[in-house]
């Protein structure tokens, strides 16, 4: 029976080729430079989707696609959106596209004060859920303002107090006179499968998970 993958461009996608190479599976285009949004596998029965990061749970949750990769921080943010029996089943903490949810503030900014129990703070950030929920532990009432890009200017332009966002390297926060603050969670990229394909299609979406988890044992 064919199989669906929803990948998303860049790190994830990047990441995850030398997984499918050890389940025997090869994309036979980069979407970096296709404009294809189906790819080709070296297998019949296999065909990678490419999606938005934030709408591979989306995909697979529906049935567009029967398994994703996707980050943690995604799929925290589609379960609270969508709850928590999303219809996605979650075998496989994959350890690839590693870095962490943080809080960010200018390097002026006096953060310390600025959370003292029961005081209220500007938040910009397209992690709603995480940063409502993380604020609320320690007390504090915040503004949330959604954003989906550049989140670095809101501190700069005044729009916010703070941002939460993804961090890696902490460059790109240095090079715009931020500074981390508070590391909220780590994240990693996990994969997910559809219930429905699961039942319907267990034998080779077994074969996947176990071909991925014997990979990443090897690391």
């Amino acid at each position: 029976m064919a199989l669906t993958l929803a990948l998303s461009k860049g790190r994830i996608f990047d990441e995850t080729l030398p997984l499918l190479k050890a389940a025997g599976i090869e994309v036979l285009e980069d979407p970096e430079k296709s404009r294809k949004l189906i790819l080709a596998t070296s297998r019949a029965d296999v065909r990678v989707v490419i999606v938005r990061a934030t709408d591979v749970p989306t995909y697979v949750q529906y049935g567009g696609a029967d398994l994703g990769v996707t980050g943690l921080d995604t799929l925290i943010e589609h379960s609270a959106d969508w709850g928590r029996s999303a219809g996605l089943y979650q075998p496989l903490d994959l350890r690839i596209a590693k870095c962490r949810v943080s809080v960010a503030v200018r390097s002026d900014f006096d953060y310390a004060s600025a959370v003292k129990q029961g005081s209220r703070l500007t938040v910009a950030t397209k992690y709603v859920n995480i940063a409502r929920e993380f604020f609320a532990a320690k007390g504090v009432h915040v503004d949330m303002i959604k954003l989906y890009g550049s989140m670095e200017l809101a501190p700069l332009t005044g729009l916010a107090d703070a941002i939460v966002d993804l961090v890696s390297t902490g460059g790109t926060l240095k090079a715009n006179n931020l500074v981390e603050v508070e590391r909220i969670m780590d994240i990693s990229s996990r994969l997910v499968v559809n219930q429905a394909a699961l039942k319907l299609k267990q034998e080779p979406i077994r074969a996947v998970i176990d071909a991925f988890a014997s990979a990443i044992a090897k690391d």
